[in-house]
């Protein structure tokens, strides 16, 4: 298992290697430059010129790469090009947002996708097909129409809950929780599904194995046989559901952050991007490799203590 585990981290590192270079190369493609932005539209073509060559940003490429690798080895991820602010401690600040969000709402989602799933493979009948129906209602529903929907009934009318912001957890716990409740439910609503739907299509096909049919044939409770064995047997393709799930959502929440005025990675790539800081996109890229590596690792491990099959080969 630990020769397993190192083969993994190496190729997490490869990955994260090819991915910051497609980065970094695609920045400068993207036809700004760093003095362009930095100095703004009043900058005469000799200035931005000047600030560029500064920077080494006509340095040979790899040259350019190998200095921004070493920086970040010293835990330095750059200087923004619109403030001049340290980039590191501004996302330092917006993780735990984005991740908060991403497990509040991957873990409810999955939660609700394996319980409506369960109960769909065993049940059958007009009750499967009662599941399908809310499932896919559940995939067709916007994201932006069901939060404002949450915000008007929990927050406009009920008042139980704000309508938007963040509160960290170090400054009020409970104000913490009130301010990501929104925002999971919103990301459960419309997610759950996904996870719903591979319970099901799992389930259906352990319960139906052989070693199954002989546990109900020896008088194993039915309870051991559902929520033991054939949950077991049908965990791999469910967590590999949740785990994309996860990187979809510490990715691509940027419509729930602005929605919900969460200032998280989501929010910060949309700014970065459409102001052309270089050097932040560079950075959150890099971020987000980093967590998709380690979530495909730790998935990859669950796999491999899970299956016996893959454990011996």
């Amino acid at each position: 298992m630990l020769i397993f585990v190192l083969k993994r981290v190496a190729w997490a590192l490869l990955t994260l290697l090819i991915a910051s270079w497609i980065a970094f190369v695609l920045v400068h493609l993207s036809g700004s430059t760093p003095g362009g932005v930095a100095l703004g539209q009043s900058a005469t073509p000799e200035q931005v010129v000047a600030y560029n060559e500064s920077i080494g940003w006509y340095e040979p490429w790899i040259q350019q790469y190998l200095v921004w690798v070493g920086q970040v080895l010293q835990g330095n991820l750059g200087t923004s090009l619109i403030d001049g602010r340290p980039i590191g401690p501004d996302i330092a600040k917006r993780l735990p947002v984005t991740a908060a969000l991403a497990a509040g709402g991957t873990i409810l989602s999955a939660v609700l996708g394996i319980v409506l799933g369960v109960i769909a493979a065993v049940r059958r009948g007009a009750v499967d097909r009662f599941i399908t129906v809310l499932t896919g209602v559940m995939l067709s529903l916007p994201a932006f129409w069901v939060g404002i929907l949450l915000v008007y009934v929990f927050a406009v009318q009920l008042r139980l809950l704000p309508a938007t912001g963040f509160v960290p957890f170090e400054v009020s716990p409970e104000k913490w929780f009130k301010s990501l409740v929104l925002p999971v439910l919103t990301i459960a609503i419309t997610s759950a599904g996904f996870i719903a739907r591979q319970t099901r299509a799992s389930m259906a096909e352990a319960l139906a194995q052989e070693h199954i049919r002989t546990l109900r044939a020896v008088g194993t409770p039915s309870g051991r046989i559902i929520y033991v064995h054939a949950l077991r047997s049908a965990s791999l393709p469910i967590l590999a559901t949740i785990a994309v799930q996860f990187i979809v959502l510490f990715g691509g929440s940027v419509m729930i952050e602005l929605l919900f005025a969460l200032p998280g990675i989501g929010q910060a790539m949309q700014s970065a991007v459409g102001s052309a800081d270089l050097p932040f996109v560079q950075a959150l890229v890099l971020v987000a490799t980093l967590v998709v590596v380690i979530v495909n690792v730790v998935l990859e491990t669950l796999n491999r203590t899970l299956d016996p099959k893959l454990r011996t080969s």
